[in-house]
Order: structure tokens, then sequence, then C-alpha cells
């Protein structure tokens, strides 16, 4: 690393407040400049809202799996207002995460590398060695998905599990938890995947995709409301 936390902040740390870096400005005028080079493998994950029984089970998993501090989440299962009438009442989950970007804005701001794209499994990760806590990364990610860590006082977010799970062969905590199995998670370069599978027989959506950040999370939308990209 070639500059310490402390220098680093004391230099810059004032920048992020005075020029107003936020995900909508620094995204919402227009898209960014290149998409980030894909490897090998390009892990990306469905979540199908029909299924999602907001049991939130998946975001126990992650907690007790990443040793993910009180306090914090990086996983976040959202209840929607009620829909329909009474006595047929519905509700819509969404998850909220990180999207794993191949047009990542966070990894673009950041300036020490610390916020980069696994060349691997093009999973978007945080080296929190490397983080000297900025904040820039937090700002520019349109999803506000991002947060700094407590205990690592690094940035921090979902990463599919690539340290823990993933490294072991397995399935993310939240995949393998899900009770219903609303979570698929796989390599969308393999068109005979079960997540490229999925997507291509059921419809599905996107966040934010007229941003440019292509991002990697998918959602098979609810049968009820309306669905926003």
């Amino acid at each position: 690393m070639t500059c310490s936390r402390r220098n680093f902040l004391a230099g810059a740390g004032a920048v992020i407040f005075t020029t107003g870096v936020s995900g909508s400005n620094l995204l919402g005028r227009q898209t960014l400049a290149a998409t980030m080079e894909d490897g090998p493998k390009r892990y990306g994950m469905v979540h199908d809202e029909t299924l999602c029984i907001g049991c939130t089970a998946c975001t126990e998993a992650c907690r007790e799996v990443n040793k993910v501090p009180e306090g914090v989440s990086r996983l976040q299962i959202v209840r929607s207002e009620p829909q329909g009438e009474y006595p047929n009442v519905d509700y819509q989950f969404t998850r909220i995460s990180c999207q794993h970007c191949d047009n990542a804005p966070c990894v673009h701001v950041c300036p020490t590398g610390a916020a980069f794209k696994d060349p691997e499994t093009g999973i978007v990760d945080v080296d929190g060695d490397k983080c000297v806590g900025c904040g820039y990364c937090l700002a520019a990610c349109p999803y506000q998905v991002r947060f700094f860590n407590p205990e690592t006082k690094s940035a921090d977010k979902c990463d599919f599990c690539r340290k823990t799970n993933l490294k072991e062969g397995k399935e993310p905590a939240c995949v393998e938890s899900c009770p219903t199995k609303a979570l698929t998670f796989g390599d969308l370069n393999d068109p005979n995947s079960k997540v490229s599978q999925l997507i291509k027989q059921k419809p599905v959506y996107r966040s934010k995709v007229e941003l440019g950040t292509q991002p990697k999370l998918y959602k098979v939308p609810h049968g009820k409301g309306e669905i926003k990209g």
C-alpha cells in the first residue's frame, strides 16, 4: 500500500464532500466509458420474487458464514406495501445487495485499487488491506449497498461468499439456506448453467440498467404491482 489510511484521508478526505460525488451525479448524465474485460467466468444470480416468502433465512446465513457484524448487512430482503384487498392480500419481496456489475462504478472511482473486479469470476470485491476509508465507492454505487465494516474499518458488501463458501466449493450461503429455492447462482458465461437457463426461460429484470452498470443480479418479477427497472 503506497499511502496510509490517515495520510490519504488528510490529503483527500474532504474532497468527497466538496465535489458532491453521488450515484446519480456520477452516472446520471452519462454511462460509464468502457465495460470491464470479461474473465473465464461471470458469476451472477437470479432472485425469483414469485418464490421468495420473506423468511430472511438468506440474510441470517450470510451473516453467520461471513461473520458480518451487528448493525450492518450485506443482504436485505425488503417487503412491499400490502398488495390487493383483504382477504386476498399479498406482498412483494425484493433482494437488496451488491449487483456485481460488469461495469462497476465503485471500481472505477476507487483511488487505491481496493475495489476490484475479480478477473477469474467477475465478482466485484474489496481488498480490505488497500481500503483507506475514503468513501468514494459508497458514494458512487447507485444501488447504495456498500457500507463501512465497523470491525475492519474498510468498505464491505456482498461478495457472493467468494472468500468463504465459494472457496470451499459450495454455493453462496444465501442460496444454500433458501427454503423455497428462490435463489439461483452460477456462471453467466456458461449457456448451460442453471442461472443462464433460468434467465432464458423466465421474464427477468435488472435494476437501473439505464446507467450502463450491467448488473449481474437478475430478478423474476412478482406477479402483482408495478415492476420498475
